[in-house]
Parts: C-alpha cells; structure tokens; sequence
C-alpha cells in the first residue's frame, strides 16, 4: 500500500522563481516539505515583528486533505522564528499564493534572505464533522475542568 497522494504545485511567474525550489522533503523520512522565501529583497525582522512572506506558488491539494504550515525547529530554537498561526492551514480549495506568517520572537532582528527555509508542509487528511444540536451532552470524569485544573505536578 502506498502512502503518497499527489499534490500539484504552479509557480506564479516561472522567471521570478527560476532559482527558488519548490518544497521538497529533505530527508527520505522527513514528515515535512521545507518552503522557500520568493522574496525580492532581504526583509529584516525586528522583535516581535510580523511578516507575510511569498512562496512564488500555489498549490492544489486533493480533497480530503490539507496541508499544516509549522515551523522549522532550527529557525524556532536558534533565533526565534516561528509561524505565527502555527499551525497554519491550507484548505484544498484555495488557490491563490501560499504565504507563510512568520514572527521574531527573540530579542535580536533576524534578516530572511530570498531562498531561506522558513517553514515546513505538512500534508494531513481531514474528517468532517456532521454538526448536530443537543440539549445535553454525556458527563465524563473531568467535565467541563479546563486551563491547569490538574495543576502542574
């Protein structure tokens, strides 16, 4: 049994991604495919700044699926970048330029430059849910306890 679905990805302007690659999975068992910035210029985050960063594609995804935007662990733990809707989500019928949310949280600017790994996709199946109106939902053991009522040891 295979476990590869086939996802088409377009470049927006093939000259302007010329050396840019699409996402591609950098190791034989890597769960995600690294994106690249399709930035023009260098962009310099200062702490605590947001940025929308292009990718140069877009994607069409098979129903059934979507693809989880997270960040790469090196960028996170080395210098502060993360995804700032992590994870971000994809849905199969948008077709328009992946972007990808990124925010410095450290206390030093970062500089992205054109062709970074600035995040990984994952591609994931989706279950619908049938949404159904009760009057009275079933007890269990925790009932509504929520935020730390199991404290922290």
């Amino acid at each position: 049994m295979s476990n590869q679905v086939t996802v088409q990805f377009k470049w927006l302007d093939e000259q302007a991604a010329a050396d840019i690659p699409l996402p591609s999975y950098a190791s034989s068992l890597a769960a995600g495919m690294d994106v690249s910035a399709a930035i023009t210029e260098p962009v310099t985050l200062a702490p605590g700044e947001r940025y929308l960063v292009p990718s140069g594609f877009a994607v069409a995804i098979p129903p059934g699926f979507e693809i989880q935007v997270r960040p790469r662990s090196g960028l996170a733990i080395k210098h502060g970048i993360t995804v700032i809707n992590s994870p971000g989500t994809i849905d199969a019928d948008y077709r328009g330029e992946v972007k990808i949310g990124l925010i410095n949280l450290s206390q030093a600017p970062f500089t992205i430059h054109r062709g970074d790994r600035i995040a990984q996709m994952i591609l994931a199946p989706v279950i619908c849910a049938q949404i159904e109106a009760v009057d009275e939902l079933s007890d269990t053991e925790r009932g509504s306890g929520g935020f730390g009522h199991t404290g922290i040891r």
